[in-house]
């Protein structure tokens, strides 16, 4: 055997491993291609689908029947003019800042009790967690109970105890806070239970020692259990602000927009254009808009959240 022949016959006999490599590789891309398909199968024919249709159609007249006609930009030149649009517009902006922070600060504090000593912990998990097993529908369906401005729960107990009468459906500030507050009653249960899963992850050698160098309760609470529950503010923040840009159910069933536009956001008032006056162009126009929101403020969160640990 020569020295000349070891290279050659090593490199014929890596050969067809490389080819069996490569044969393993190919096979466990189809394989998990395979178990993808399903999924993105779904996701395209509910998701990307009806969104590039979406956008197509903002893109053309329509009257609910037959086919649109081109108009290219005129939907979202038509935006730029109208004053419900941008009524909805600061609505939904309105809406969003009030409940973000709001259900956040609630269900932070509701789940700092409920991993304390407090007693019945369990009933009272429960009785915060209740409103996320209904639909939002539903919610404000019991909504429309305790706000009706007539018979409504709130309304009797405001005529028992010789006090004015709130128009919980005819004043429009009143209509709003209505939404505000029935949306945080079915919001703060699901914040509390994410909250809840962060705080019991954090190690209670932390607060003792915090403890130890004098540091009282709101300090505690301020620079220990704020900054390691940041990862679940993150994901609340970004949850809560996508759900109050899309809000619907709710405002559609408690007060339908009104009064007087002072509750409309801006899903509803693309429901009132697509499926009430029949433009569906116009309608899609603002879903798009509000898509571009929706990526934007993600964007931008996501962004300043990856800065903000390179930083760290």
């Amino acid at each position: 055997m020569t020295a000349a022949g070891i290279p050659g016959r090593a490199a014929t006999a890596t050969l067809p491993r490389r080819r069996r490599s490569r044969s393993r590789s190919i096979r466990s891309s189809l394989s998990g291609y395979a178990f993808l398909s399903p999924n993105l199968i779904l996701l395209g024919v509910f998701v990307l689908f009806p969104l590039v249709s979406a956008v197509v159609i903002s893109f053309e007249r329509t009257n609910g029947f037959g086919t649109g006609t081109f108009t290219g930009l005129d939907n979202y030149a038509r935006l730029a003019t109208d004053p419900v649009f941008w009524r909805s517009t600061f609505n939904t902006a309105l809406f969003t800042a009030l409940v973000t922070p709001l259900s956040m600060a609630l269900g932070l504090g509701a789940a700092v009790l409920m991993n304390s000593v407090l007693p019945a912990r369990g009933l009272f998990r429960s009785i915060l967690i209740v409103p996320m097993a209904i639909s939002g529908v539903a919610t404000a369906l019991i909504g429309v109970l305790i706000f009706d401005q007539n018979n409504g729960v709130l309304d009797k107990l405001l005529r028992f105890f010789a006090l004015p009468a709130i128009d919980w459906q005819s004043g429009g500030a009143a209509a709003f806070a209505s939404v505000v507050i029935v949306t945080l009653w079915w919001r703060v249960g699901f914040n509390m239970l994410i909250y809840l899963a962060g705080l019991q992850g954090i190690s209670p050698e932390l607060y003792e020692a915090a403890r130890l160098d004098g540091a009282g309760g709101w300090n505690r609470f301020r620079y220990v259990t704020v900054p390691l529950v940041g990862p679940s503010s993150f994901f609340l923040l970004i949850m809560n602000v996508i759900y109050s840009f899309q809000v619907f159910d709710i405002v559609f069933v408690l007060t339908g927009g009104g009064p007087q536009n002072a509750t409309s956001v801006l899903v509803t008032y693309a429901y009132d254009n697509g499926f009430v006056t029949r433009d569906q162009g116009y309608a899609a126009a603002i879903g798009v808009v509000l898509l571009l929101l929706t990526l934007t403020f993600t964007a931008v969160q996501w962004r300043a959240s990856r800065s903000r640990d390179l930083v760290e």
